[in-house]
């Protein structure tokens, strides 16, 4: 998925904490997890900094969900160790990505990662693409074709490769959002890879302002122009588009996301979904299988769940047109 489609409006200079007109202090925080970038800015009145502890959160989450860590839970289960064990990072995302799974008709599937590496979108290769690659890939390809059975995880096939990468990191936002409120923080805005989610205001004491780029084909992300701002509070949001991640071969325009009833790349009018529901998880995933199911299918799935908003960018005979659900109207609104 391409993450970077987010641009944060926060008046500040990335310090260690500045502390507002209204005496309110926001410490802000940033690295690295799970192969991307995060920023983190809340509000805390003592200054109590809490980087360490949410370091080591984000380590716990990488020994259990990271593919590039050969010693991490999902590691093994891939490997089909007989002694891998799920812990409890790993089958919450497990069983919320199966349920958005069947929500979604499979549109959202955990198990196409041979696809995406196949295509080029991954960590290996790109493939000399046939009918007959991709028809054996689909062999063992298929969120149906794996399951939780008696405490541990059981494939159809041994082939078969699970892949988080498209709700973990929104389950990262959500663990440290939950970190937060444990520590009875009011006010914070968390950011991992493009997903964010929001909780009470910002340093000015106003809503978060969350920007959506415009979708220009624009690889590199250098030139980054907004289509959109929303207002938010409470809620979470991921993007998800094509518009940067692509390749041309042979006259053919290829995108990263890999339709898994087919195995070939999605060919639709949609460039970029936006999600905002209280979750992260579930935002960052909608927002992957929005991009799959194309336009129409993602607008009628959004209206008949009423905790789920959605703003989408799409092609209208070469010009960029946008729709969205009624909720995103207020938030562009305030």
């Amino acid at each position: 998925m391409m993450k970077r489609l987010l641009i944060i409006f926060l008046s500040v200079v990335l310090i260690s904490s500045c502390r507002s007109e209204s005496g309110r202090v926001f410490l802000f925080l940033d690295g690295f997890t799970q192969g991307t970038s995060y920023f983190i800015a809340y509000n805390s009145p003592d200054s109590i900094d809490y980087h360490d502890e949410i370091k080591e959160l984000f380590r716990q989450i990488d020994n259990s969900m990271s593919i590039y860590n050969e010693s991490s839970v999902i590691s093994a289960i891939n490997r089909n160790d007989p002694f891998a064990e799920p812990d409890d990072y790993f089958m919450t995302v497990f069983k919320r990505a199966m349920e958005i799974s069947e929500k979604t008709g499979g549109a959202f599937d955990i198990t196409v990662g041979p696809l995406v590496n196949a295509w080029g979108f991954g960590f290996t290769e790109r493939e000399n693409i046939t009918p007959g690659l991709i028809d054996s890939l689909m062999d063992f390809t298929g969120w149906q074709k794996v399951r939780y059975e008696e405490g541990e995880i059981v494939k159809d096939d041994e082939r078969i490769i699970i892949d988080m990468n498209a709700i973990a990191k929104g389950f990262s936002v959500d663990v440290v959002a939950g970190f937060f409120d444990d520590m009875g923080i009011a006010d914070y805005m968390i950011e991992v890879g493009g997903e964010i989610r929001v909780k009470g205001t910002n340093r000015n004491d106003q809503l978060w302002r969350i920007g959506i780029d415009k979708p220009v084909e624009d690889p590199a992300a250098i030139s980054r122009e907004l289509q959109e701002v929303l207002h938010l509070t409470d809620a979470s949001l991921a993007t998800s588009g094509n518009y940067r991640r692509f390749y041309i071969q042979d006259g053919q325009r290829f995108a990263h996301t890999i339709d898994p009833f087919t195995g070939y790349p999605v060919r639709h009018n949609l460039l970029s979904a936006t999600v905002i529901t209280s979750t992260c998880m579930d935002a960052d995933a909608f927002a992957t299988a929005f991009m799959v199911m194309g336009l129409e299918k993602s607008m009628e799935l959004a209206a008949a769940h009423p905790d789920i908003e959605a703003y989408f960018i799409y092609d209208l005979n070469g010009v960029s047109a946008v729709a969205h659900t009624d909720g995103v109207a207020e938030m562009i609104r305030r």
